[in-house]
């Protein structure tokens, strides 16, 4: 039994199914931050952003539970070094996965873990290519509804995500780097209960 509980602040069901699928036992506390205020106001390189987004998630849920192992974490798509939020409505997602199409595109997350005065953090880079979509291609994906709360506006676990080509950690692409994060938790003291 761990003596400090891990908080996941993120309400993405993606990252918290990859955290129990590791056999990990967490509590969820979203941060609810304004990521693209935050975004605009931080003038960071795209590849900077995700991580400074999870340290401000991290350090929010902290201060609410100062005893707890805080795991946070933020997953952007770039082209082109322009950062593709996750669509506000159906429009912006096709006006997104219009921009992507045809390209290779960059998964970006930034994990930050914060215990007592400690912090961990880490980058992970993945590169998804993407075929080249039409627009009914578009349309039909964005009728399922599967782009909402997905940066870039797909899922590469969607059941056509339109990518031809990925390289790099595929949990990266999902939202939360496995590997990556497990090393940290490990560093921060926790394990997951069942291997």
């Amino acid at each position: 039994m761990n003596r400090r509980r891990l908080i996941l602040a993120s309400s993405s069901p993606r990252r918290q199914s990859l955290l129990r699928e590791a056999g990990y036992e967490f509590l969820v506390q979203p941060a609810d931050v304004d990521e693209d205020e935050l975004t605009r106001q931080s003038n960071l390189p795209p590849k900077e952003v995700p991580a400074f987004l999870a340290r401000a998630k991290a350090q929010k849920i902290a201060t609410r539970f100062p005893d707890d192992v805080i795991l946070a974490a933020d997953t952007i798509v770039t082209v082109d070094n322009h950062v593709m939020s996750k669509p506000t409505d159906a429009d912006d997602a096709r006006r997104i996965l219009s921009i992507l199409s045809g390209t290779t595109n960059l998964v970006i997350t930034g994990v930050v873990i914060l215990h007592g005065s400690t912090t961990l953090s880490d980058t992970v880079v993945s590169a998804v290519e993407m075929k080249n979509l039409s627009p009914p291609e578009i349309d039909a994906y964005i009728a399922t509804g599967l782009w909402q709360g997905k940066a870039g506006g797909y899922g590469i676990q969607d059941s056509d995500p339109f990518i031809s080509k990925m390289t790099g950690c595929l949990t990266n692409i999902v939202g939360l780097p496995m590997t990556t994060t497990a090393r940290l938790l490990r560093e921060a003291g926790i394990q997951p209960s069942k291997n």
